[in-house]
């Protein structure tokens, strides 16, 4: 799903916000995959909100961002960190100020230097079951499984709980329930929300 824009999911922002970032800010490295990024309004929103609530220690935050991207546009879209007003008007003046400016092209801003160089983008596709890495502290994962068959949701779900640290974190998108058959890989982080922490 191609079409998003910033701050699109503000409840699982503020979940990541009050009970993710309390729990991992002091790690040394902090390793997080956004899966399913589109264009990249999702990983850049949450890498605001970290920078936000982190100060100094956002230097240790990592955000792996990937995509099947059967266009080929959205590496590009991402490292280059354009983008229109129109994708932006939702984010708060004040967060708007301090991380966008204005590029010379009309109409569209670049999100700054230090927010680029913590999102990586990868082209890749949860169906290969195979994760971009095994030292996650946090899995974002929305609007994707939904197009999936409930069997390959399922082993995506069990590939994320194997690229998860101990007691790591995965988010998904408020429609989308887990399954039955991975519930108890995980275990709620808070009622009537889809984030939940690794079990084992």
């Amino acid at each position: 799903m191609a079409f998003t824009y910033f701050f699109r999911d503000l409840q699982t922002l503020h979940l990541i916000r009050d009970h993710v970032i309390p729990a991992v800010r002091c790690r040394r490295y902090i390793k997080i995959w956004d899966a399913g990024c589109a264009m990249g309004p999702e990983p850049y929103s949450l890498a605001i909100v970290l920078r936000e609530s982190m100060g100094p220690t956002f230097g240790n935050v990592k955000i792996y961002a990937t995509d099947i991207d059967e266009n080929g546009h959205f590496g590009e879209i991402i490292t280059g960190g354009e983008y229109p007003y129109d994708q932006l008007k939702r984010i708060p003046k004040g967060i708007f100020e301090r991380y966008f400016k204005k590029n010379g092209k009309p109409g569209y801003f670049l999100i700054e230097d230090q927010l680029r160089k913590c999102v990586e983008y990868q082209k890749h596709d949860l169906l290969s079951m195979h994760p971009i890495r095994k030292d996650l502290v946090l899995i974002v994962c929305k609007n994707v499984l939904l197009h999936f068959r409930e069997a390959d949701r399922v082993e995506v779900i069990r590939m994320f709980h194997g690229a998860l640290q101990r007691g790591g974190y995965l988010a998904m998108e408020q429609t989308q329930k887990m399954p039955r058959r991975v519930a108890g890989l995980f275990e709620p982080v808070v009622a009537n929300a889809q984030l939940f922490r690794k079990v084992g």
